[in-house]
């Protein structure tokens, strides 16, 4: 017998007995349950995220103010999870039972959270959002145009 094939052995040996743990069957059992649970509850706030006004509104707001920036806006969907992307930075729309739960990005790093009924105005969230990049331009000193004409 080789040596992998004891290794391969010993690696299936492990795994069966972890799969006849009881209490790690009722752990798993139970977060499963619960994963179920909360899905559930979340199903028809997740459904109202993806085929709902707000989405749409949001998206055309996130669209017209980049386009004010020069920045490009992406949007993907990871299953119930609107993600907006730009530059560094990220807004995560994840629906849950009490409502809609935006995190924002900078830079991989969580700034803030709030919780979204999908009753808000999204133009106010795409300003939120998006109002970094507009501080940052109003900081850059403009040049007067007869400095550029010499």
């Amino acid at each position: 017998m080789s040596f992998l094939d004891n290794l391969e052995n010993n690696l299936k040996a492990l795994e069966s007995r972890e799969e006849k743990d009881p209490a790690k069957q009722k752990e798993e059992l139970a977060r499963r349950e619960s994963d179920r649970q909360a899905a559930l509850a979340a199903a028809p706030v997740a459904e109202a995220l993806k085929s709902g006004p707000f989405t749409e509104k949001l998206l055309i707001a996130c669209r017209t103010l980049g386009h004010r920036q020069r920045m490009m806006v992406r949007f993907t969907w990871l299953e119930s999870t609107l993600r907006l992307e730009a530059k560094d930075r990220r807004l995560d729309l994840k629906p849950t039972a009490k409502g809609v739960e935006a995190a924002f990005y900078e830079n991989n790093e969580l700034k803030s959270q709030q919780l979204l009924t999908l009753k808000e105005d999204p133009e106010e969230l795409a300003t939120q959002w998006l109002s970094a990049w507009v501080s940052r331009n109003e900081q850059i000193p403009e040049v007067p145009r007869d400095d550029l004409e010499s």
